[in-house]
């Protein structure tokens, strides 16, 4: 396939409804999950991007098959007999390194590459490891491979983390289940995605309790005991939030359907501190706005706290405010690489360490970009919106991985957005 560009075509307002696909970050894991199921297990609501079809490879790399009817998958792990997963596939994302617990607590060995993914920060998987290690699982290092051992079983511990990490926390849950005795994860992550795979584990005949707060208790049961499933993967607020940031941004009203707003609770307060009006319904939230842009100041932080992943749409909505506002980059180091994309298009934005000023100015200009990973790819593209002229985003590769059919999406809420081969744009 050729390579494409989205091309924007600016001064756009963002009206009307969009329905949100399952949430990536969770569907991943749902799918890794899969392997102590030892069966024919079946999920809903799984986004069309290529982080699953990635997943998908891994998975059939072990031995699974797995199969697509529109938004469902049907994944059969019955002949699952490897334990090894390439690296061509893992280096492409980094939540492949999740399949290291469930095939441990499957087989009690795994051989798994080092992960790669968006170049937004070291993320070392030290957690994963020393949490494993306290289960009764040793580890070598082999040319790039983790090579992984239950010499002596699994064995329930406590295990306090030092960052509530979404990815260790999802690992250890994944691996505990069949330790013996019981297992609690102290300072564990609290996100919507945890407390989705908690229920999962759990349809499987799993013992997990406590998801979505500090102290996950899992207590250990035998691997023959499990079976497979049939389960939907919850909405994915961080796509929600991203066009929400599209109706705060041009006006709207945006609505987004096939969310919890509760997910959100910490974006959809600081869209009402910028001067946007919002409103919450059971699965959906709206977001319009008739006054100026107010600027503000945030710190992203794990969940409940405001979502790293959204912390690129602040920024730009941050250009459009009247006044400074500060973000706080907490979680990830490396996430204001897309700081420098935005200038280029006109923005004002200091970065000092881990904190980017950003003061607002009067308009964006069009501009050749680049993608520098997921969000900001995406947000790269709200600005198109507003922005004088047309914009040209490259490295649309990165968008694919968490957005399905975002162009077409946008052009449903009246955005002159298309996809177009990059030597055809640059003719």
């Amino acid at each position: 396939m050729a390579e494409e560009m989205i091309v924007v075509e600016g001064n756009r307002t963002l009206r009307g409804e969009v329905a949100v696909g399952g949430a990536k970050n969770s569907a991943l894991k749902l799918m890794a999950a899969s392997l102590v199921g030892q069966g024919l297990v079946r999920l809903h609501n799984v986004p069309r991007i290529s982080d699953i079809e990635i997943m998908a490879q891994v998975l059939r790399g072990l031995g699974a098959t797995v199969e697509r009817d529109g938004h469902s998958l049907t994944i059969d792990t019955s002949a699952v007999d490897n334990c090894e997963t390439p690296y061509e596939l893992v280096s492409k994302m980094r939540a492949s390194i999740s399949v290291l617990g469930p095939l441990i607590a499957r087989f009690g060995h795994a051989r798994v590459s080092m992960p790669g993914g968006c170049r937004i920060g070291a993320r070392k998987i030290d957690m994963h490891l020393v949490g494993l290690e306290a289960l009764g699982v040793e580890f070598d290092i082999d040319h790039g491979f983790l090579n992984a051992a239950t010499p002596h079983g699994l064995r329930g511990t406590d295990i306090a983390l030092d960052f509530p990490s979404v990815g260790a926390t999802e690992n250890l849950m994944m691996a505990a289940i069949v330790a013996k005795g019981s297992t609690f994860i102290e300072n564990a992550a609290r996100e919507p995605e945890i407390v989705d795979l908690a229920n999962m584990l759990n349809e499987m005949g799993c013992c997990v309790k406590g998801a979505g707060s500090s102290v996950i208790e899992i207590e250990g049961v035998e691997l023959a005991s499990l079976h497979p499933c049939e389960h939907t993967t919850v909405g994915d607020r961080i796509e929600a939030g991203t066009f929400l940031t599209g109706g705060a941004l041009t006006g709207g009203p945006v609505t987004v359907r096939g969310v919890d707003p509760s997910f959100l609770r910490m974006a959809l307060m600081k869209f009402e501190a910028m001067g946007c009006d919002v409103e919450r319904g059971p699965d959906s939230v709206t977001v319009s706005r008739t006054r100026p842009l107010a600027a503000i100041d945030l710190q992203t932080l794990p969940h409940p706290g405001f979502p790293t992943d959204l912390q690129a749409q602040f920024m730009l909505l941050g250009t459009c405010a009247s006044g400074v506002s500060v973000i706080t980059e907490n979680v990830f180091e490396n996430r204001f690489m897309f700081a420098a994309e935005l200038m280029r298009m006109g923005a004002d934005i200091t970065i000092e360490d881990h904190h980017a000023i950003v003061r607002g100015v009067e308009r964006l200009q069009g501009a050749d970009v680049s993608s520098t990973d997921l969000r900001a790819g995406a947000t790269l593209v709200l600005a198109g919106l507003i922005a004088e002229g047309q914009t040209r985003v490259h490295c649309i590769n990165h968008i694919d991985r968490g957005y399905e059919d975002y162009a077409g999406k946008l052009q449903s809420l009246g955005a002159a957005v298309k996809r177009v081969p990059v030597a055809a744009g640059q003719e």
